[in-house]
């Protein structure tokens, strides 16, 4: 009899077929069953320990997901997905998780059964085509300017949040911030970057009814010389620029040698009349405000001072764009270059102020703002940590209607809807693939079902009665998320944006799709040791990880 033959290491975990598929099946379950509790607007809050010791209380999804850590691969996918669900619509993380866990485990019993995955993978995919037509089919479009609509669908998003106790004035922010920062781009297409320009500032102190969305933008600066310069200036000229405002250094290190006093004396004047120059080249275009990113010395402060001009430096880059955008200032970067074009002039008010100990520069009441900043004031940095998070979401929501003004109906609706419409459609599908695509429609209805179940209401009695109000063909039909009862979306007033449910459709299912392929994993891998021509010398482990790279001892 041969020998067995070893290919891999010694320490090398390895699971194959089913085994492998199952294993990712219950991992995922595990993560999904992690945020279960947080769908709705009755959903509970996760306390988290972070690593630095601090709290975090949360029913966000993403948020919960980030602060856990796994070890399992599949489980490190799962929450690679609320991640992306973030980036891209800023909302629907917890379902994204709930139902890529569902459907996946509603493949268990088909996987049990001998089928191929790819054929499971199949009517997965066949699936989700049709759900994203009966989604079009549900979906109508939305009057942007209608800020009462806009304002109830931001609210049915933020209804499930924390700060729904605090009323529209979360809705009122984000969708202020949006529309502030909404750049039409030409064909019919809006541009609206709320990450690069619409800044949440966070002030512990003061009431929650202090918040508000700037017409301009706040940074946490204070002038360079704050006796000599103004701190009010109304309808300023603003000059921003990125290169530093003090005497050149050397590249390298410059040795300079004297041999007379005077030529020390002399060197000494040469600094100082070339920042008088410069200094003289900026004035001249008669700015009220100079902002700069880097440095500017004190001898530039005093020039600046005499002149009537204020500055402020060390700005950081992502504020100077957002100031250049709200003011229509263009950044320079040498005084040598400025142009009176390049001067802002379409800010109304600058202003320093004191908040608590620090101080604040406002740069608001700007003409045509296209960038932003929100104030949040809360009683502690906890609850302000989770406003921010809430505001986020809401902001994501408001913009991804702006981008693709159609809704549909929330409350479970559309997963119910669509799972009608797929039964009624599987029938004609042949082959073994209709099982593993009447499974998904199977699997949608986890969405209507954790909110009757979070909202403790009976949930095998109200899902047939939304099931029978869906087979009358009453598409608009879902789980008040309060009382737990059926009722019509529309009378409730409930919507969620179109982006966001295809985009969780489709990250649900594909990602599904993706785990259910794998059929080995192999863990416990060295990491390949330097190569042939790497120098000899007495090597060290780093003593955390026995598999990490090896290195040279210094």
């Amino acid at each position: 009899m041969q020998a067995p033959v070893m290919v891999l290491q010694q320490n090398t975990q390895r699971e194959q077929g089913r085994k492998a598929q199952l294993g990712n099946v219950t991992a995922a379950k595990a993560i999904a069953d992690i945020v279960r509790t947080t769908l709705g607007p009755r959903s509970m809050l996760k306390m988290l320990l972070d690593a630095n010791g601090s709290i975090v209380l949360t029913n966000d999804g993403n948020a919960i997901l980030r602060e856990i850590d796994v070890t399992h691969p599949a489980a490190k996918s799962m929450i690679e997905l609320s991640r992306t669900q973030d980036e891209e619509v800023g909302d629907g993380t917890t379902s994204v998780i709930i139902l890529a866990g569902e459907l996946l485990y509603a493949a268990v019993p088909f996987l049990e059964q001998q089928y191929h995955p790819t054929v499971i993978v199949r009517g997965y995919i066949k699936a989700l085509e049709d759900a994203v037509k009966t989604v079009d089919d549900i979906s109508f479009p939305i009057e942007i300017k209608n800020r009462d609509q806009m304002l109830k669908l931001v609210q049915s998003c933020i209804g499930t949040k924390f700060t729904n106790r605090f009323g529209t004035i979360i809705s009122e922010l984000a969708l202020d911030a949006v529309l502030c920062v909404a750049a039409d781009i030409g064909n019919g297409k809006t541009e609206v970057d709320i990450k690069k320009y619409a800044k949440i500032e966070k002030l512990p102190g003061g009431s929650f009814d202090d918040c508000t969305v700037l017409k301009g933008v706040m940074f946490s600066k204070d002038v360079v010389l704050p006796g000599r310069m103004k701190r009010k200036i109304e309808n300023p000229r603003i000059l921003l620029m990125d290169c530093p405002l003090e005497y050149k250094k050397g590249e390298n290190q410059t040795n300079v040698e004297i041999s007379k006093e005077e030529d020390w004396a002399a060197l000494l004047k040469a600094e100082e009349e070339w920042i008088e120059q410069m200094c003289k080249s900026i004035i001249q275009f008669k700015p009220d405000l100079v902002v700069t990113e880097k440095g500017l010395s004190d001898l530039a402060a005093v020039f600046f001072a005499r002149a009537g001009v204020t500055a402020i430096r060390r700005l950081r880059k992502t504020d100077n764009n957002r100031i250049a955008r709200a003011s229509g200032a263009t950044i320079v970067h040498r005084a040598s270059e400025i142009k009176e074009s390049d001067i802002g002039t379409g800010a109304g008010l600058f202003e320093v102020k004191k908040v608590g100990d620090e101080y604040f520069t406002y740069i608001v009441d700007c003409k045509e703002p296209k960038a932003c900043s929100v104030v949040l004031r809360g009683a502690s940095k906890d609850v302000l940590n989770e406003v921010e998070r809430n505001l986020h979401d809401a902001m994501g929501v408001a913009r991804n209607v702006v981008q693709d003004p159609r809704l549909v109906p929330g409350g479970g609706a559309v997963e119910m809807a669509i799972a009608k419409a797929l039964q009624d459609k599987a029938s004609a599908i042949e082959g073994t693939e209709s099982l593993p695509y009447l499974a998904v429609a199977e699997a949608l209805e986890v969405i209507p079902r954790t909110l009757a179940q979070n909202c403790g209401a009976n949930v095998i009695r109200t899902l047939t009665k939304l099931r029978a109000q869906h087979a009358d063909g009453n598409d608009t039909f879902g789980i008040d998320g309060n009382l737990g009862t059926v009722v019509d979306m529309k009378v409730l007033g409930v919507w969620e944006p179109y982006a966001v449910k295809v985009q969780t459709f489709k990250t649900a299912i594909e990602s599904a799709t993706l785990l259910l392929r794998i059929d080995d994993i192999v863990s416990g891998i060295t990491r390949k040791s330097a190569g042939p021509g790497a120098p000899k010398g007495p090597q060290v482990e780093d003593g955390e990880n026995v598999d990490s790279e090896r290195q040279l001892a210094e």
